[in-house]
């Protein structure tokens, strides 16, 4: 079973940056879309970012495009979400989270998450 270990949560204000990792371990499988979602009190789950390990495909909402980027260490089983110009907005609970196979292209649908990591920004 994977499991999934986040870091990097915090405060800021607005138009501020941060950086969630997530360490991975217990793979089984050759291939797994990788990612984070994030949910606010109140509001629906959404995904935000993705990437295939075997680097075929990546995702971003819109909600997030041009602002987030999501990367994987050389080994493959650590990512980043790399959060820049971070807006109100964006307060949630992030999760790490993943899914045997590669990334499909669309909003990723994961079977597997982390323990999750507060971010929140401040006006």
């Amino acid at each position: 079973q994977v499991q999934l270990v986040e870091s990097g949560g915090g405060s800021v204000q607005a138009g501020g940056s941060l950086r969630l990792s997530c360490a991975a371990s217990g793979y089984i499988y050759n291939t797994y879309c990788m990612g984070w979602f994030r949910q606010a009190p109140g509001k629906e789950r959404e995904g935000v970012a993705a990437v295939s390990t075997d680097g075929s495909d990546t995702y971003y909402a819109d909600s997030v495009k041009g602002r987030f980027t999501i990367s994987q260490g050389n080994a493959k089983n650590t990512f980043y979400l790399q959060m820049n110009n971070l807006k109100p907005e964006d307060t949630a609970m992030y999760y790490c989270a993943g899914d045997p196979g590669p990334c499909t292209g669309g909003s990723p649908i994961f079977s597997f998450r982390g323990q999750g990591t507060q971010v929140t920004v401040s006006s």
